[in-house]
């Protein structure tokens, strides 16, 4: 393969920006963060970060998506119901652990409706890898005879991810342990 034009990644500056955006998007908040400001945390020049990424959405979005490579789990619990609950269960954890999370996320989504691109990149590393967790709780419950041949698993998920969504950006209700067992009930019997 050609070399990419320019210095090589350091692989120690790449974890420091990654890991100083993600911090200040949550503690500070998205809107106020700066590239500037992500440099001068990382102790890196500013034109490192635009030499490897395009914008500030950019950095953040590589963060999360370092973030959610870590935090997917999908250990077969032995029924779909539990299966669910745990993949709900450790879903919403992430935001308690990691508190200011789900602002990051909000302001994902949101830059994402404005920017194609950007959306696009957004759904690929945070939205359908999860979705492909779910996907692949719902086939393992099909091989054991618990989602009935007239299942739609493309609605359980939209329904499932639905409800995240929606609580996470309206801020209607919480996205907790009840609601993990909720949702891990209602798409088993819509698994039927």
């Amino acid at each position: 393969m050609p070399s990419a034009r320019g210095r090589p990644r350091s692989e120690s500056s790449r974890c420091a920006i990654l890991e100083t955006a993600l911090r200040l998007a949550r503690t500070k908040g998205y809107v106020q963060i700066t590239m500037d400001g992500i440099a001068a945390e990382a102790n890196v020049g500013k034109q490192t970060i635009y030499r490897w990424w395009p914008s500030k959405a950019a950095v953040v979005l590589e963060a999360l998506r370092e973030n959610a490579r870590v935090e997917i789990e999908t250990p077969d619990c032995g029924s779909l119901q539990t299966d669910l609950e745990y993949f709900f269960n450790s879903t919403f954890a992430v935001a308690r652990r990691r508190r200011g999370i789900d602002q990051v996320l909000r302001a994902m989504m949101a830059e994402a409706q404005y920017d194609v691109e950007f959306a696009k990149e957004f759904r690929r590393y945070v939205i359908e890898p999860r979705r492909a967790v779910l996907f692949d709780i719902l086939e393992r419950g099909r091989a054991r005879g618990e989602v009935g041949p007239n299942a739609n698993p493309t609605l359980l998920v939209d329904a499932a991810f639905g409800v995240m969504w929606y609580r996470l950006l309206a801020d209607v209700g919480e996205i907790n342990e009840k609601l993990a067992k909720e949702l891990a009930i209602l798409l088993a019997k819509g698994s039927e």
